[in-house]
């Protein structure tokens, strides 16, 4: 009985589904990049020299150490059934003990970074990774959560952006369509890695850093020796509409779209300018992060120990509330959730929504999501309006399992920007 529980118990980890978060409110500003490239999704070539680098803060009035483990996922996000051994070399954990403490800055907080993976680790296969931290002195309470990928890059992909060939929604989505084939000296070289037939292949198409309208793309046919990936439902996405931002970098005098700027009870909060419904107006094109956020500050040296920490109030004006959904405020300052943290609240007396988010100064970009209830997707075309026009960027991920094969392969990423 007791092997049974403790064989269900392994089960369940191993069937974990894994989310960019954090899951102790002391851990703030959790960014994963490729050393020296911080807007991209954290990626790696499988045997190559990069290293990522993990860093966050901790709120605290004390240090504390904390340990990384990683962990192989399949193309879900689910932790898999490979052990450490077959998908890294060295240690699958590490230490997370750099950190520097805040400087002239009203909230008190410690800045950790680490080198993932540490120096004599390197990956053996490719795919999805999940990187999990915890207190050193408690290993089974996960502070935070947060995914990379490592690829083989086997392939050559095309990517075009164009109006729906449907004719349907021709003014409001956009069409993003997909050409694969394998690179000429595996097509034409002794030594052939996979079988490239769609059956085993496994495509998907991001747009921006969403995570809640990811689509699994549909083989439509060859061209040549290419595979097309054209043409469906799973192809169109609503346009959407530029995304909102505002700007925290100076906490002296209110910059882009901050309304004003006060320290009292020895925090600092800001006003932003109160959001509108742009669903019924014309395309602005704007130039912004899609989604992104940097840490930034104009009147100190080190943004990484010297920023701040700002009780950011956004607000949506608006005469009564959606009885048949939430809203949310979704970009990498709520991690792309839509959850009870990215979700503003109708407040009657204001006749408005309203979000109140803890951020370090510097840029964030937005946009403002309608989710019906019931549903995953959030909507743009409610509150943000969708046009053919928006500048999205779009991430594809390509990957491969054959019945022989006990993970998924990640076996190239193609971005449009």
């Amino acid at each position: 009985m007791v092997l049974a529980a403790a064989l269900l118990a392994f089960a369940l980890c191993r069937a974990q589904h894994v989310v960019d978060s954090t899951w102790d409110d002391a851990v703030r500003t959790v960014t994963l990049y490729r050393s020296g490239i911080d807007q991209e999704p954290p990626l790696l070539l499988l045997g190559g020299d990069d290293r990522l680098v993990l860093s966050f803060d901790l709120l605290a009035d004390e240090p504390s150490l904390f340990r990384y483990t990683l962990h192989h996922c399949d193309a879900e996000w689910n932790i898999d059934e490979l052990e450490p051994y077959e998908y890294v070399t060295g240690f699958d954990e590490g230490t997370i003990a750099d950190y520097r403490q805040s400087f002239t800055t009203l909230q008190l907080y410690y800045h950790y970074e680490a080198v993932v993976p540490a120096v004599g680790t390197a990956f053996l296969v490719s795919g999805n990774y999940a990187l999990k931290v915890h207190p050193e002195d408690a290993p089974d309470s996960t502070v935070l959560t947060w995914r990379f990928r490592v690829s083989e890059e086997l392939l050559n992909t095309q990517m075009e952006v164009v109006r729906p060939t449907s004719g349907v929604g021709i003014y409001e989505n956009q069409e993003v369509n997909a050409y694969l084939e394998p690179k000429s000296d595996l097509v034409f070289g002794e030594y052939m890695p996979f079988q490239f037939v769609p059956h085993y292949l496994k495509l998907y198409l991001q747009q921006n850093g969403r995570e809640d309208n990811v689509h699994n793309l549909a083989f439509q046919g060859y061209g040549g020796t290419k595979l097309c990936y054209r043409w469906g439902d799973a192809n169109i996405f609503a346009g959407g509409n530029s995304f909102r931002y505002f700007d925290l970098s100076n906490l002296r005098s209110a910059m882009y779209n901050v309304q004003n700027v006060e320290t009292y009870g020895g925090e600092t909060y800001a006003i932003i300018r109160p959001c509108e419904d742009r669903s019924g107006k014309h395309y602005e094109a704007r130039e912004g992060l899609n989604g992104g956020m940097k840490v930034n500050i104009w009147d100190r040296r080190d943004p990484q120990v010297e920023a701040d920490y700002v009780w950011v109030n956004l607000s949506l004006p608006m005469e009564r509330p959606y009885l048949n959904g939430s809203i949310h405020v979704v970009g990498a300052l709520t991690q792309w959730q839509l959850d009870d943290r990215s979700r503003m609240e109708w407040r009657p007396e204001y006749k408005a929504y309203t979000a109140r988010l803890l951020l370090k100064q510097g840029y964030y970009s937005y946009q403002l999501l309608f989710l019906p209830a019931g549903e995953r997707e959030g909507l743009t075309a409610t509150l943000e309006g969708d046009h053919n026009e928006t500048p999205n960027g779009y991430s594809l991920y390509v990957y491969y399992r054959s019945p022989a094969d006990r993970y998924d392969r990640l076996l190239g990423v193609r971005r449009l920007q």
